[in-house]
């Protein structure tokens, strides 16, 4: 019997869980997200900022604040503290406007992916979508040996999934979730 981390007998990687999600998700803000600060009662202090490289924001009577790795209600909490020194009781909303996400949680596409490329994790993702986003598999792949690298877990395990039987033969079994972080490996076929 093979362990969830470890390679089987066969040489193959145990088949991913069909559920991956948990309910407690929230939505971490990551640099390139753009964030629309809305304060009730005062436009003027009201706008949309994007997310710099290095986590952080800047807005009117904000100098510098970082955002990155927290959720947006502590991000409206943060900004009320600041605001709270010129304004008297701010009510801030912070919607995410542009999604990117950190890249602790993005989802990677490496190999014979049409376009492989790091995607933004949406709770329900399914490989499926993310074959959707990356186009497809290439001439070459080897879209039934792919799997996914799954670190959340902490522990670093790696799952196969069957891409080939997903994509090309309609086997809604094979589809399965993604988790934040995942990185989906589809090799390149020897023939």
């Amino acid at each position: 019997m093979a362990f969830a981390g470890c390679a089987g007998v066969d040489g193959k990687f145990p088949p991913a869980p069909a559920s991956a999600t948990s309910g407690d998700y929230s939505y971490i803000i990551g640099a390139g997200d753009s964030l629309n600060i809305m304060v009730w009662r005062n436009p003027e202090l009201s706008m949309v900022v994007p997310v710099r490289p290095d986590g952080k924001v800047a807005a009117p009577l904000i100098d510098e604040m970082v955002v990155q790795g927290k959720n947006s209600v502590a991000v409206a909490r943060e900004i009320e503290a600041q605001l709270g020194k010129y304004v008297r009781d701010p009510v801030v909303t912070v919607i995410v406007t542009s999604f990117v996400g950190p890249y602790s949680e993005q989802i990677r596409v490496i190999g014979e992916a049409a376009r492989p490329q790091a995607l933004p994790f949406k709770q329900k993702m399914t490989v499926l979508d993310v074959m959707i986003a990356v186009g497809g598999l290439t001439d070459f792949a080897a879209g039934n040996e792919a799997t996914i690298l799954r670190s959340s877990d902490g522990a670093g395990k790696q799952y196969s999934v069957r891409l080939k039987d997903l994509i090309k033969r309609g086997d809604v079994s094979a589809n399965v979730e993604m988790r934040p972080g995942d990185v989906l490996i589809i090799p390149q076929s020897l023939f």
